[in-house]
């Protein structure tokens, strides 16, 4: 029986080591899950933070762009605005220069005419035409 008893026993051995191996299996089979699915957790929260940081990039680029343009349309309405009141203040000189143009022509046509109003009355004078009666 001796045999028989280390055959049995033997077989028992066999059978838990084959339980024992299986159940190491098993929790290195769970350990890996958990590995990987702890990894995918890690992937997706890196992806997560990316897109969300690609969006806050985004978000302040048009946020930049648009603040640009509309500083560029206020530059731009701000220069036409000077432009326009340059325009009209060189017009408005233009007009001065124009009267005070115009009023030395004025005055300078009147000395003139003085002038040649004085000439006729000293020839008159000079030949005995005085309209003044003094002869």
């Amino acid at each position: 029986m001796d045999s028989k008893n280390q055959s049995y026993k033997a077989g028992e051995a066999k059978g838990q080591s084959e339980e024992k191996a299986n159940q190491t299996m098993e929790a290195i089979k769970e350990k890996a899950q958990a590995a990987k699915d702890k990894t995918y957790e890690a992937a997706q929260a890196a992806k997560d933070k990316t897109s969300q940081a690609a969006q806050a990039a985004k978000d302040n680029t048009s946020q930049a762009a648009q603040a640009s343009r509309e500083k560029t349309s206020e530059t731009a309405d701000a220069t036409k605005q000077k432009s326009q009141e340059t325009g009209q203040a060189a017009r408005e000189k233009a007009e001065i220069g124009k009267e005070n143009t115009g009023g030395i022509l004025n005055k300078t046509g009147e000395q003139v005419k003085n002038i040649a109003q004085g000439a006729t009355d000293a020839v008159k004078h000079t030949f005995g035409f005085d309209s003044t009666g003094d002869k």
